[in-house]
């Protein structure tokens, strides 16, 4: 047997030349005439009751009928008439010429047929091949698994290699681990010994010996029964009862990097996690080795003699997939064998400025370890069984990938490649493009060689870094003045190039005459959400032009369940989705083909907290007087800006600046997102400390990314001012943990991916969100309204149980938001004033 995804997969039964006498023997057997119900029972008379009869016969012959006794004569006696009475209805009815035609084969041998290959023939009736469901067995030639026994032992020796640094690490992680639990304990009272008991227990004695908390207990332990009014039950119960919740709380205890508590242990565990990083050969090969050890059982089947492998599917996987995952493990042996140790990183560092410096390797290789668990459901989103189980029997090849990959990223990418067209819709930071630059890492080992990744200008240059550090692909930037010469180099040589939506404008004629795009990659995706928009009519074509293609977005679902649609039936328009009913659950069943959603709180455990904060502040007589001007003139936007315009004078400008002194006294680096251009200029000359920005859409991609650059090497208490639809979108900002916006956005998905910049796989800070309210106005009547939005976004995009919804009740188009705040703004300030008057 060997397995795949912890479950059998093929039968593998391993052939000789001398194998094909017992092909000869089953087709004699299968070319046997048919035995009527006459022949069946002639043979059971002649198979069984006559060598019985024979048998009992037997002792009244020759010499040995002086010895019998009576009762054996007797039997002999009855035998011997049963013989003489059936041998003549045998010969009667014709019985030898029935025998004899039984015995005579129904077709003639044909030796060249009677090969290894003919035990794949149905009419054989071989028990292991006959009656298997598809896919069918398959014979493989012996060249397919040569070297394997070799591949298998390199990597065994290189793993070996490893294995202490690894052995190293996991027990300073055990150590992490252990003094966490001892934490919690140490605060746990010694109440919770009796929900672990039932209330079965008394706990006067320890309180009064001074035991408070299950950590003393433990601590006590067989001391406990010398404690006053404690017996030997007693004390053996209550030691039970608290390693019971020692089980409890070390089964459920992730393992957490404080970097605001620097303990010795966990400095100890990132200093091994850096010297295992830095020696191991085999980072990003997770999958492969995975496949070496399904491939183990092959080794003891493989000796010299055998020159064919019989494959019998066991699920549904053809027999290819044994020869991909065999190839695979060869060719990661191969460049185990060939690599150095050249690449080791500099361990002499201080490991928390490495772990800094790049914390989802750190979390990667914790996972890796087994410290970071996730949820198997949640990493499987809202799919069938079906295509779950396809996913898990896909092979992930990493040769190209120098990244190590999350289970839920691996699960992400494999779906990819097996639903071929796909939206993944997973929350923001959960990392997208990693899973996205897997599936190009893999389709390039297949041969594949050009590849495309459309995606707003602010996060060209941030895919094209992507490309370069996480595979092994060629980036090329098809956007800015040099497109021409990138355009041309791609064409030539293939690698992944990296355009825009309005590029594509003036790059689309030139595409469409390629005929070997492997796989388009649309990021920000819910940008293409309208149908009628050019650019969605452009991206469209690529995608159906392309092999394959994946949408990319945290927001598919941002004011209407139609945009969502659209999005799947761009990559699967066969998706029979009904317009009449909306109802979540049934929404989700008809484009899961081809939609995968997973949420941060269900796949990364190790995320710090993430804490909001709605700061409603009174409007001063300055943003009054200019927020009553907006509302007469009925200006939206300028209702919008009017409590942060008045400068040292707002409210919300004041409490600004207390949060950003607050932070950088707490070593803590600020983004502060407006809508309004106007508000952040005002923002950049009213706080203190170092500030970059603003960050708008009218700053050019390359600048863009050099100003987070700049922002995140900058001492604490810097601030990134930036406009929220640029900033909020692609970019990765976990050098900041405080998020402030100045006013409530349109779109609950706007401010959404806004705190994802910063609260996002690596973030290893606590990440503190301060909404700006005004008590009074335009505030209050937009959070009233997302509020609706909100909910039509969990019920259709995420994972829910509710079983209807109506979206029209709650979805409002934007004139329809401005026409109804403006009015009931109005109205408000009338009433106001009458009842003043």
């Amino acid at each position: 047997m060997v397995g795949r995804a912890g479950e059998a997969a093929w039968r593998v039964l391993p052939l000789r030349i001398s194998d094909v006498a017992v092909v000869r023997r089953l087709w004699q057997r299968a070319t046997l005439p048919v035995a009527t119900t006459d022949d069946r029972a002639l043979l059971r008379l002649l198979t069984r009751d006559v060598p019985r009869a024979i048998a009992d016969v037997a002792p009244v012959l020759g010499v040995r009928r002086f010895f019998t006794g009576s009762a054996r004569r007797q039997s002999a006696v009855v035998a011997g008439e049963f013989l003489r009475r059936h041998h003549a209805a045998v010969v009667g009815n014709g019985g030898p010429g029935r025998l004899e035609r039984l015995g005579a084969f129904t077709a003639p041998a044909e030796p060249g047929r009677l090969g290894l290959a003919a035990l794949l023939d149905p009419a054989l009736r071989f028990d292991l091949v006959s009656g298997t469901a598809t896919p069918a067995p398959e014979i493989l030639d012996r060249p397919v698994v040569d070297g394997l026994p070799d591949a298998l032992d390199t990597i065994a020796k290189v793993v070996a290699g490893e294995a202490s640094y690894r052995s190293a690490a996991r027990d300073a992680g055990e150590q992490v681990r252990r003094a966490g639990v001892r934490q919690v304990l140490g605060e746990m009272p010694v109440e919770a010994l009796k929900t672990a008991t039932r209330d079965r227990l008394r706990l006067g004695p320890l309180t009064e010996a001074g035991i408070s908390t299950v950590q003393e207990v433990l601590d006590d332990g067989v001391n406990l029964q010398a404690l006053p009014g404690v017996g030997e039950t007693s004390a053996r119960r209550m030691l039970g009862a608290a390693q019971t919740l020692w089980r409890t709380t070390y089964d459920e205890m992730p393992i957490r990097i404080d970097i605001d508590h620097r303990r010795p242990e966990t400095t100890r565990l990132l200093h091994c996690l850096a010297e295992w990083d830095s020696c191991r050969q085999t980072r990003g090969a997770a999958a492969d080795l995975e496949r070496a050890a399904e491939l183990e059982p092959l080794r003891a089947a493989i000796t010299s003699g055998v020159t064919h492998l019989l494959v019998i599917p066991a699920r549904q996987l053809a027999a290819a997939g044994l020869a991909e995952s065999i190839q695979l493990v060869r060719r990661r042996a191969k460049l185990l064998g060939t690599s150095s140790a050249s690449g080791r990183r500099n361990v002499g560092v201080d490991p928390w400025d490495d772990f800094l410096a790049r914390p989802a390797d750190y979390f990667a290789m914790l996972a890796e370890l087994g410290f970071v668990t996730e949820d198997d459901d949640a990493v499987h989103g809202d799919l069938p069984e079906e295509i779950i189980q396809a996913v898990r029997d896909q092979v992930l090849d990493g040769e190209h990938l120098t990244a190590s990959l999350r289970g839920y990223q691996s699960f992400g990418a494999r779906f990819a490649l097996v639903q071929r067209k796909v939206v993944i819709g997973d929350e923001m930071g959960l990392g997208k493009t990693v899973e996205a630059l897997a599936v190009l890492a893999h389709l390039h080992s297949r041969g594949k060689t050009h590849f495309l990744v459309v995606c707003p200008a602010a996060v060209v240059t941030n895919w094209v870094r992507e490309v370069s550090s996480k595979t092994k692909l060629r980036a090329c930037r098809v956007h800015g003045p040099e497109r021409d010469r990138a355009a041309r180099t791609w064409l030539r040589d293939g690698g992944v190039a990296v355009t825009t939506y309005e590029t594509l404008a003036w790059w689309e004629p030139a595409l469409r005459e390629l005929r070997g795009l492997a796989c388009v990659v649309v990021d920000e995706a819910h940008y293409i959400k309208n149908p009628q928009a050019q650019r969605t009519i452009r991206t469209k074509r690529l995608v159906e032009e392309s092999e394959r293609a994946i949408l990319l977005t945290g927001t598919p679902l941002e004011n209407r369940v139609d945009e969502f649609r659209n999005l799947a039936s761009y990559v699967r328009p066969d998706l029979t989705v009904d317009a009449d009913d909306l109802s979540p659950r049934t929404f989700r069943r008809q484009i899961a083909p081809a939609y995968l959603r997973r949420n941060q709180e269900d796949v990364l455990a190790e995320l710090p907290q993430l804490i909001e904060v709605e700061e409603w502040l009174p409007l001063s007589a300055a943003d009054r007087s200019r927020y009553r001007g907006a509302v007469e003139r009925g200006n939206f936007m300028e209702m919008r800006q009017a409590a942060m315009l008045g400068a040292a004078q707002s409210t919300k400008m004041q409490r600004l600046v207390e949060i950003v002194r607050e932070a950088a006294e707490n070593e803590r680096r600020i983004i502060v997102f407006s809508h309004f251009r106007n508000v952040l200029d005002l923002v950049a000359r009213s706080l203190p400390g170092p500030v970059f920005g603003p960050l708008t859409g009218s700053v050019p991609a390359g600048r863009r990314q050099q100003l987070v650059d700049q922002f995140s090497s900058a001492r604490h208490g810097a601030v990134l001012v930036a406009q929220i639809v640029a900033g909020g979108v692609g970019l990765n900002i976990q050098s900041a943990s405080v998020v402030v916006i100045c006013e409530p956005q349109l779109k609950p998905t706007t401010e959404a991916q806004a705190i994802a910049r910063a609260h996002r796989m690596g973030q290893v800070q606590s990440v503190q969100v301060h909404r700006l309210l005004s008590e009074d106005g335009v505030d209050q009547r937009i959070t009233e309204l997302l509020a609706g939005k909100r909910r039509i976004f969990d019920d259709f995009a995420r994972v829910s149980d509710m079983a209807d919804s109506s979206p029209e009740a709650v979805d409002l188009s934007e004139a329809e938001l401005v026409r109804e705040v403006v009015a009931a703004e109005r109205q408000r300030l009338f009433e106001r004033d009458s009842a003043e008057a």
